[in-house]
């Protein structure tokens, strides 16, 4: 089984951009997307043998979040049940007969910090939601989670300890995701610098690969042994995130 996650930046500039080839040549059992900025009624997305699921944001052109699957879920929730969380759709959540799939896109600290104590409450309530569904299966989270968790997962660590995506805060939120037990599959095979997921667009800064790893898929301890490889599709663009993915072998 095949899982890929992609924050698109923009479902609709995507698809100018080379979406749906990209989609093939991933071959993906379940995709999901982030940033998809999109209601599902404004726009046409061709896949055809895969089930949709739609989280929209209530301010238009904002955020957002999907995922596409082959196999049909045996439930799908919608956010985390919290109403201070749940109007920017950030969150889907779907059952499967294996484990939970949960997709998120992290609410940014952003510019000058002004929203990183919302970020942390964040953080503890999704690591809660996780933790709940834990107690009946096996659970895999993935997204743009926006942190880079340790210096090895950006460029230039010294330079922006305190810029949003790589405060101690947002990194010790993370810490808690692994100290629960969580495993981040991309570092159980590659352990090298130089892997970053996300670059930005200015001073040709993908090019240079001058970039931030901030897409992820975790995974439950009790997954491991399923867990056959992780990769960062690199050389795929559209975005400017490109895909991360995860092979798994489950009976």
């Amino acid at each position: 089984m095949r899982l890929v996650s992609w924050n698109v930046n923009g479902l609709r500039a995507a698809i100018k951009n080379g979406f749906l080839d990209s989609v093939a040549s991933m071959n993906p059992d379940i995709l999901c997307l982030q940033e998809t900025r999109v209601s599902p009624h404004e726009i046409n997305v061709e896949l055809p043998g895969f089930h949709p699921f739609w989280n929209t944001a209530q301010k238009r052109g904002y955020s957002g979040t999907a995922i596409f699957s082959r196999t049909e879920p045996l439930g799908v929730s919608y956010g985390l049940g919290m109403a201070e969380h749940d109007a920017e759709g950030r969150v889907i959540t779907l059952e499967f007969e294996r484990f939970h799939l949960v997709n998120v896109y992290t609410p940014n600290a952003q510019h000058e910090l002004t929203r990183l104590d919302y970020r942390q409450q964040w953080d503890a309530d999704f690591l809660s939601h996780l933790v709940m569904l834990e107690r009946t299966r096996p659970v895999i989270f993935c997204g743009d989670l926006n942190v880079a968790h340790r210096e090895i997962d950006l460029k230039n660590p010294k330079a922006n300890e305190r810029n949003p995506g790589f405060t101690i805060e947002e990194r010790t939120g993370f810490d808690r995701y692994i100290s629960h037990g969580f495993i981040d599959t991309f570092r159980e095979f590659n352990k090298e610098p130089g892997n970053y997921t996300w670059w930005s667009y200015r001073f040709r800064a993908r090019e240079k690969n001058i970039g931030w790893r901030i897409d992820y898929f975790c995974i439950s301890k009790a997954l491991r042994p399923a867990l056959k490889g992780a990769c960062i599709y690199k050389d795929i663009y559209g975005s400017d995130h490109c895909p991360v993915g995860i092979e798994l072998a489950l009976p």
